[in-house]
């Protein structure tokens, strides 16, 4: 069978989606699972967009050993110079440059006749080759580039020294015969097509996404880009989970397989919803909360007889596993480690003890700890962003006939004390309004959303905020079986994402369209 190389642009065009802003470390977290999951190239972001976006790029360039680190850069020197700057510690460095291609782009975006876009190509990717042994090139909107234009710009960055081409449906308006064709016809008809690796990157708004890449794939392609949940601009882009599973289940059918490890799915499913905010939705393919659920009572029948009946791949397969090691405030340090270990997580002694000791308060609270509630435990404790203020109190005074009320106290980074009490519409709200007070910083609240971690009147319930100031969008999130005090954690946690934010200034992406 061929390899197909998986392309991660989850820290990319993942971070793209509205709402999703991560910080450095939280890039680095991701960046080390997905290494762990055995993602072949990731592009890790747009390092010429910002100082932090520079940054964090070449952190995560830094932190991983084992894949390609890929920057983007459009066609210009000064783009091309911030990725070389962002990822050239890596042990293997990569550019992705890119200019579209399509009537609509050269006419109405770049307003450039055809001979410019490839005059333009040819300078960047003979610029880059000053840098870059490894050099991808995209022509954005190639789904609806003229398919003998397409042939003409393939050739040309292979002529130049593109090592993989891409072919683009930016704003996912092909459909799986059509977009099979393009891979076709470029194989058939452009000299020198045998050198590259051609690679498919679908988006989903009309929800083709993943049936797109596998058209390809089926038409000659050998790499499939894509993101963790299929996170991305607009509706997204194609789920890499997806197009794993597809091509190991019906392997016989696309004689083709990643070598990504499938147990490690679920768990950088759940890590990338975690960090990004973005909930993963109960009926989504392979990581959904239902994918393995069955309630109706025939299918329950065919199930109890037979799994394959109704289950064309186990859970188990990408790493959802039944516990039978039940975790309580009696259980000790080292049935906490076994479960840490069972669940994959691979801790330090003081990571360990630091951990434990958030579980026994967990566990004071809660007759039964599940593992949805352990791996929210340790997603939050691990994933930390500098606390400039750290919650210590909070009292709610609320009635249904009176005005509700809290007070917080904090503690700051300098050692000192904050107190502060203010009325609000509801619980939350005085919350905030305190916060607001002993905080100084204001703050418009863009989001709040709850969800339950696990299950039972005792659940661990988990709050997203997303917090807007001037330029700046941050989001928090934060934890417990009080929703008043995740509620307070989550706001916090934005709070101190806010100011370090301010640090390294927003980030500047010029409105662009990427691909």
């Amino acid at each position: 069978m061929r390899k197909i190389y998986l392309f991660d642009t989850t820290l990319r065009d993942g971070e793209q989606s509205p709402g999703v802003n991560l910080n450095t470390q939280e890039k680095v977290e991701i960046a080390l699972q997905l290494e762990k999951l055995g993602i072949d190239r990731i592009e890790a972001g747009f390092p010429a967009a910002s100082p932090g976006d520079l940054a964090g790029v070449n952190a995560v360039a830094r932190a991983v050993k084992n894949a390609t680190i890929i920057g983007l850069a459009r066609s210009r020197e000064k783009d091309i110079d911030a990725v070389w700057e962002a990822v050239k510690d890596a042990q293997d460095p990569c550019l992705h440059v890119f200019i579209a291609t399509s009537p609509i782009h050269r006419k109405h975006k770049l307003r450039m006749e055809k001979h410019q876009v490839l005059e333009a190509a040819e300078a960047a990717i003979k610029y880059a080759k000053k840098y870059f042994s490894k050099i991808e090139f995209s022509a954005e909107d190639a789904g609806r580039t003229e398919l003998d234009f397409l042939c003409e710009v393939t050739e040309l960055a292979i002529r130049t020294g593109a090592t993989v081409v891409n072919i683009p449906d930016t704003v996912g308006y092909m459909t799986p015969l059509e977009y099979g064709n393009i891979f076709k016809t470029l194989k058939e008809n452009v000299p020198g097509i045998e050198k590259i690796q051609l690679s498919a990157h679908c988006h989903d708004d009309l929800g083709l996404a993943t049936a797109n890449a596998l058209a390809a794939i089926a038409n000659g392609a050998d790499q499939i880009e894509g993101t963790i949940n299929g996170i991305g601009e607009r509706a997204g882009n194609t789920s890499l989970e997806e197009v794993a599973m597809a091509l190991e289940t019906r392997k016989e059918l696309f004689q083709a397989k990643t070598t990504i490890t499938y147990g490690e799915i679920y768990r950088t499913s759940r890590l990338v919803s975690k960090l990004t905010g973005m909930v993963v939705p109960g009926n989504k393919a392979i990581v959904g909360a239902n994918a393995f659920a069955h309630e109706s009572g025939i299918h329950q029948d065919g199930m109890l007889k037979e799994k394959t009946t109704y289950e064309i791949m186990s859970p188990e397969m990408i790493g959802v596993k039944e516990s039978k090691l039940v975790l309580g405030k009696h259980s000790g340090r080292h049935a906490f480690r076994e479960k840490l270990s069972d669940l994959g997580y691979e801790l330090s002694e003081e990571q360990v003890n630091t951990a434990f000791g958030k579980f026994k308060e967990l566990a004071d609270k809660k007759k039964d700890v599940s593992d949805e509630d352990l791996m929210a435990l340790i997603e939050e404790k691990l994933i930390t962003t500098p606390e400039v203020f750290v919650l210590d109190t909070i009292q709610v005074a609320y009635g249904n006939q009176s005005v509700p009320s809290a007070t917080i106290r904090l503690h700051t980074i300098e050692g000192g004390v904050l107190e502060e009490a203010a009325i609000g519409n509801g619980s939350v709200d005085a919350i905030y309004k305190a916060i607001d007070k002993a905080t100084k910083e204001e703050v418009e609240l863009d989001d709040y959303s709850i969800k339950s971690v696990s299950h039972g009147k005792d659940a661990l319930g988990e709050v997203h905020v997303v917090l807007k100031q001037g330029d700046f969008s941050v989001q928090g999130r934060g934890i417990s079986t009080d929703i008043l005090e995740a509620s307070a954690k989550a706001y916090l946690d934005a709070v101190n994402r806010l100011i370090d934010k301010r640090k390294t200034g927003p980030s500047r992406r010029d409105n662009l369209s990427l691909i």
